[in-house]
């Protein structure tokens, strides 16, 4: 009955909207022949004292008093039969079919659009539908997330302190993206219920993505506190990794991230991306429990990776020992740019692209390091892990972070 109620009012409303410039437009007529009709009685009341004067003849004042009085009559007729009457100069005649017109109007938007509104609404709503008040659908949310999360806050407002609840709602907040609500869900149940490392891992997880990516120091503390309660914890201690790695110890990271990977399977879901931030943290830095040769300053970008786009050959690195600065300046340049255009063919390649960055940040072009990074980014968004690598190198190389990312 409610829904009936709110589609009327709504009917009226639109309708009063759509009338109220035809109904002005007929006001404003009515009140012109009110104008005009007390224009023609002045005329008469003047014609009786012209005549009183002896400044028109009596046969002169009849004549004129006719001709004021069929104008009168006129306006009279228009009143009453919307303009049956009207004289038949051009503005007259214009004035009855307007007004006919604003009657087809009205009657349109009165009659015909309450109908077709109806008639459309029988079509393709759905009238016999029962009511379905806000209580009743939280009661029984059936899959609509958003329902389900109304419940679970609905019992939490009367039962603060039900750690459970809170428990069940911070992942949920986490999925669909609430994160201050996330946060706020993680902490009351570890204050309710106590740390576990489940709930420590998503509170840091949350606490990484407010602060778009980087792993704050409140952050490493829940992650820390995760690994005492769980020490084989691989989650923690990537996020742990990516915390050294963000703050520029490369090395530590990249014996973090090999650390994680000797711990676990090779067909664990995350061990791509942790050979991904490997391969990164390799490019000169010797590999931990490395031989010699491997660690050696003149091999190691090629003993961390032979086969990564931009990496120098073993020829490359002995005819560069034989060349002058100028001549081995002007090699390096053209092998980042050779770098640069297998990237823009194949941009799918995040180690190529830390490596192109980097050689321009090197070579002192802070433009081409810059363009360079905004189209990493574009291949490896900055929301994304291999991004927020990209971002953390670039601030260490002083590039505008903040000005290419956005």
């Amino acid at each position: 009955m409610l829904f009936w109620i709110i589609s009327a009012l709504l009917t009226v409303l639109v309708a009063v909207v759509l009338l109220s410039p035809l109904l002005r437009a007929s006001a404003r007529v009515s009140l012109y022949d009110e104008g005009e009709a007390a224009v023609y009685r002045d005329q008469l009341r003047e014609l009786d004292r012209d005549k009183a004067s002896g400044l028109i003849s009596a046969d002169d004042a009849d004549y004129a008093r006719a001709e004021i009085g069929r104008r009168l009559l006129a306006i009279a007729g228009r009143a009453k039969t919307g303009g049956e009457g009207a004289e038949p100069s051009e503005a007259s005649a214009a004035r009855p079919v307007g007004r006919r017109r604003y009657t087809f109007s009205q009657a349109f938007i009165l009659l015909c659009l309450p109908v077709i509104g109806l008639a459309g609404y029988l079509e393709i709503g759905s009238p016999g539908t029962l009511d379905a008040p806000l209580a009743a659908r939280i009661e029984n949310p059936g899959d609509d997330v958003d329902l389900l999360v109304a419940k679970v806050e609905r019992h939490l407002a009367g039962n603060p302190e039900d750690g459970n609840g809170w428990n069940v709602l911070a992942p949920v907040y986490f999925r669909i993206g609430r994160l201050p609500d996330a946060e706020l869900a993680f902490r009351n149940a570890i204050r309710i219920l106590g740390p576990d490392a489940e709930r420590m891992n998503g509170l840091g997880e949350t606490l990484v993505l407010r602060n778009d990516g980087i792993v704050t120091d409140d952050a490493q503390m829940a992650f820390q506190a995760a690994l005492k309660i769980e020490p084989n914890n691989p989650r923690a201690d990537f996020y742990l990794a990516l915390a050294l790695e963000q703050s520029g110890r490369r090395a530590e990271a990249l014996t973090a991230f090999q650390a994680i990977a000797a711990a676990s399977p090779p067909t664990a879901p995350w061990m791509a991306l942790v050979n991904q931030h490997i391969a990164a943290n390799s490019a000169g830095v010797p590999l931990a429990n490395a031989s010699p040769q491997v660690a050696a300053p003149q091999q190691a970008p090629t003993a961390a990776n032979p086969a990564a786009p931009g990496n120098p050959s073993a020829d490359d690195i002995a005819n560069a020992q034989q060349m002058s600065e100028a001549d081995r300046g002007e090699m390096i340049r053209g092998m980042v740019a050779s770098l640069d255009a297998r990237l823009k063919e194949d941009p799918n390649n995040f180690e190529g692209w830390m490596r192109l960055v980097r050689s321009y940040a090197m070579l002192k072009d802070t433009e081409k390091a810059e363009a360079a990074l905004k189209d990493g980014l574009k291949a490896f968004p900055a929301a994304g892990a291999e991004g927020q690598q990209l971002i953390a190198m670039a601030k260490e190389l002083g590039l505008d972070v903040e000005e290419v990312s956005q």
